[in-house]
């Protein structure tokens, strides 16, 4: 039977509607353009007939004309791909069809199921989702077309929505780049381009838009064939997974289980997206799901996915698989560590795609008007690599682009009647690369981004080094630049010690292949991720990663041993990190010296310290696991820490504080500098005539002085009911484990260590699959009986044929999902599992919410997603 490969099956779907792509002009969101990247689609998209592919949000006016030089007719075909809900892609949908002129047919892919549209609590649709929005998008665009609008996008102009109460937040809310995108009659160009015989009634036109939308779910992200996240700008991702409420930490993440299933009014948006999602990715695959989770929302998920199940579906001729679903919440030290991962190394390192801001502003002011949980934004899995950066040294001149050379021959052949313009222009543009080291242009050509299928030799790059640590990564990587400089016979002279790769080693040999444009072209892939593994090991952000990964070491030491060892190394952390700030503020430079951490760094490893505290001593006596004595030790330094310097710590929970704490501070030097100077008396303060004032004086300054000590007593005060909160916040992540059945009973204690490391210890996931594999109980591990199942257990029970519990183990296929994200430790520690079960008839696939980067987890925690 052939292997599961979620890739390939994402390749497969858009081979299945190449019809509808066809002859089309294709406009992708931006979460489907993540995905297609990732899953390496556009060349196939292209060999299916695709005549261009345009972004959704940042359309502009040559998406009309981008066929000019063909034969064919104009773009009467228009397809758009959204990984988002209808209600929100509608006004981008809208204006795209009002860019072109000709449109006759209009398809839209969404990967939001028909179920789930009507399910969501702001989906004005109902159960007839498709063809209820198939009309509202007719109608509004007739209501355009007779309007004969000739400038953007006005609010009140949509029946749609009014529908789903936009307000005026809709299209004049666009970004300003978008803004200049007019209707097709002002754009007489365009309309020129494709000749006078093109140019219809645009009433007739309106009347005759045939509007179609269908469902494709198989829009993700996929690192390897079988690992996977959901784009981070689709609905999915971003439909909260927690409403606000005591045992919410963040809308990103799930609740804190307590063991009851949430009621159906109380199911959150993330929760319902997320299980029709996972019915359909199942369907796509051709798997029959045998479903288990862990977690109050994993329950709440597989409830759902086993109430979609129908008798039909079981039925069918379907390969069994098991689906084990996993609440994030349950292990949140193991994505707020600084693991031993490359890629975990290199997501964090470098910069990503913002993301789309109109969106976003869409988002904020919903959540204004409705007084409700916002939705998440997620950070783009677009990692921009500063290709150009690397090979733009002082010691290597790129020679490969003449990019000079390109331009002034395309400006020969585009208009030989416009001579001295081009000239002119050309002139400019030699005069802006010779005036800047690092040309724009050429740093937008040369930027990179991950990929994970290659077409260059073949090689899975991405694939391969998921499972590899820091050090075996960066020599695999060292070793396909070797192989690569071979079969290109390039040289190089640079000293390598085999079994070691260094920076310098890396950057020279990715120069080196870079220098031709051949080698440029044939080589890309390696290329490119050779660069980003330079930029990730470069000294300045190794060094703050190695900083953060020995405290945590120090850390999970200290919980070894007493509550009062661990509270020491975190206060010893705290008072560190400000006096460096202090040390910084007198010097006038804010910058952290290179491995150290800073004072914020040092509150985001309290929640690790709280967290372990809370595994190793949980039966302290006050409500956290320290005592009270060791915390309120933790207080003052954090309180003191923060007068000195207010500008060391810009957290959530200061917000609306940090004027006041400078203001303060900022007195508090100039009344010392004062007081300095007045040491030295001068023979005019005492006169004869003032003597007599001295005790009237003496009461104006001791007014003064009670106001001053009753503002500073205020504002302490008010510094102190915020970090006493945040303590509150920290005895909340400590009882994870008294409050989960899985984690209370020990079942999956820390009670294995790889490489004999006594600091390294596993994260829950491995832990799991290790109990899982080998058919050992797991407390608090559900199994959602299928419908099948069911009839067995109530119907023929009675005769002794009841069917007895299966195991997720039985299972040739494992699903296992992570509801609020992964990490690339994780991914490997779930290889080394599967590894150790000794079981390679096993196909394990690991998907997540989306990608977890410890800076992630601080804003999930701490920062503006937070609750707290």
């Amino acid at each position: 039977m052939a292997l599961v490969d979620v890739t390939k099956s994402c390749l497969d779907s858009i081979s299945q509607i190449s019809e509808h792509i066809e002859g089309s002009v294709l406009y992708l969101d931006a979460g489907s353009t993540e995905s297609f990247q990732y899953i390496g689609a556009f060349p196939l998209l292209l060999n299916h007939g695709v005549r261009a592919i345009c972004s959704l949000e940042n359309m502009s006016s040559l998406d009309a004309v981008v066929d000019w030089n063909a034969n064919s007719d104009p773009d009467r075909k228009v397809v758009v791909v959204t990984t988002r809900l209808l209600s929100d892609a509608h006004r981008y949908i809208l204006r795209c069809l009002s860019t072109h002129p000709a449109v006759h047919c209009c398809t839209i892919f969404t990967s939001i199921s028909e179920i789930a549209h009507s399910a969501y609590p702001d989906s004005p649709l109902g159960p007839d989702a498709f063809h209820e929005y198939e009309s509202l998008l007719v109608q509004d665009y007739e209501e355009l077309v007779k309007k004969g609008v000739k400038k953007p996008l006005q609010p009140g102009v949509s029946n749609f929505k009014d529908n789903i109460d936009l307000g005026d937040e809709g299209r004049s809310q666009l970004a300003p780049s978008e803004e200049d995108i007019s209707h097709p009659q002002a754009s007489s160009t365009a309309r020129d381009s494709y000749g006078e015989n093109l140019i219809a009634d645009t009433e007739e036109v309106g009347q005759n838009l045939v509007v179609s939308v269908r469902h494709f779910p198989m829009i993700i992200c996929p690192f390897s064939p079988r690992v996977f996240v959901l784009p981070p700008e689709g609905s999915v991702a971003e439909a909260y997974l927690s409403a606000k409420h005591e045992d919410a930490l963040s809308p990103g993440l799930p609740s804190l289980s307590t063991g009851l299933l949430s009621d159906g009014d109380d199911i959150p948006p993330g929760a319902t997206l997320t299980a029709n999602f996972l019915y359909h990715f199942a369907a796509k695959l051709d798997l029959k799901m045998e479903i288990f989770s862990l977690g109050d929302l994993s329950k709440t998920v597989g409830k759902m996915f086993t109430d979609m199940s129908s008798l039909y579906d079981v039925g069918r001729r379907k390969r069994s698989a098991g689906l084990l679903l996993i609440d994030r919440t349950l292990d949140l030290l193991t994505p707020c560590c600084h693991g031993d991962s490359l890629v975990d190394r290199v997501f964090s390192s470098l910069p990503r795609r913002e993301n789309t801001a109109s969106y976003t502003q869409i988002k904020t002011s919903k959540s204004q008007l409705k007084q409700g949980p916002s939705n998440l934004e997620r950070a783009s899995l677009d990692v921009q690599i500063p290709l150009a950066k690397i090979l733009s040294e002082e010691d290597c001149k790129i020679e490969n682009f003449r990019l000079l050379e390109s331009i002034e021959a395309f400006l020969c052949g585009w208009d030989s009647g416009n001579s001295a313009s081009q000239v002119l222009d050309l002139s400019n543009l030699k005069n802006k690369i010779h005036d800047e080291k690092l040309p724009q242009l050429e740093n937008e050509l040369l930027r990179g981004s991950l990929v994970s299928t290659e077409s260059f030799r073949g090689t899975p790059y991405l694939e391969t080094l998921l499972d590899r640590k820091t050090k075996d990564g960066t020599i695999l990587v060292k070793k396909w630049l070797q192989e690569a400089l071979r079969r290109e016979n390039i040289s190089v002279n640079v000293k390598s010690r085999p079994g070691f790769a260094t920076k310098s080693e890396l950057q020279a040999m990715t120069k080196a292949l870079a220098k031709s444009q051949s080698s440029l072209l044939k080589n890309k892939g390696i290329i490119q991720l050779a660069a980003a593994v330079v930029a990730a090991l470069d000294e300045s952000l190794s060094s703050r990663w190695e900083a953060f990964s020995n405290a945590e070491k120090i850390l999970s030491v200290s919980a070894e041993d007493t509550s009062q060892s661990l509270a020491v190394q975190i206060g010893d952390f705290i008072n560190k990190s400000a006096l460096l700030g202090l040390h910084g503020q007198k010097n006038g430079k804010f910058g952290v010296s290179q491995g150290v951490l800073s004072f914020q760094d040092t509150l985001y490893l309290m929640i690790s310290g709280y967290i372990l505290a809370g595994e190793n001593f949980p039966t302290a006596g006050n409500d956290g696991p320290f005592s009270w004595q060791e915390e309120q030790l933790l207080k003052d330094s954090i309180v003191e820490a923060i007068l000195e310097n207010p500008s060391i710590a810009k957290l959530k929970f200061l917000h609306g504080l940090m004027e006041e704490l400078e203001t303060n501070l900022s007195r508090i030097k100039s009344e010392e500098s004062k007081g300095t100077s007045s040491d030295q008396i001068d023979i005019d303060d005492l006169d004869d005539d003032q003597w007599g004032k001295w005790g009237d004086e003496d009461v104006d300054d001791t007014n003064n002085s009670k106001e001053k000590v009753y503002d500073d007593m205020q504002l302490k005060l008010e510094l102190r009911d915020r970090v006493d909160n945040l303590f509150k916040f920290l005895h909340k992540l400590s009882s994870l484990k008294s409050r989960n059945i899985p984690l209370k009973d020990g079942a999956l204690d820390s009670d294995n260590n790889f490489s004999g490391d006594p600091y390294a210890s596993r994260g829950l996931l491995y832990k799991l699959l290790t109990r899982v594999l080998s058919k050992n109980d797991v407390p608090g591990l559900e199994y959602h009986s299928s419908t099948v199942g069911q009839l067995f257990k109530s119907g023929f029970r009675r005769f002794g044929l009841g069917q007895a519990k299966p195991s997720l183990a039985d299972q040739n296929v494992i699903l296992v999902f992570v509801i609020g994200g992964i990490n690339g430790v994780e991914v490997r520690e779930a290889q080394e599992a599967l590894s150790e079960s000794g079981r390679p008839d096993i196909e394990m696939i690991l998907g997540g919410t989306t990608l977890l980067t410890p800076d992630d987890m601080l804003d999930l925690l701490l920062g503006k997603s937070s609750y707290f």
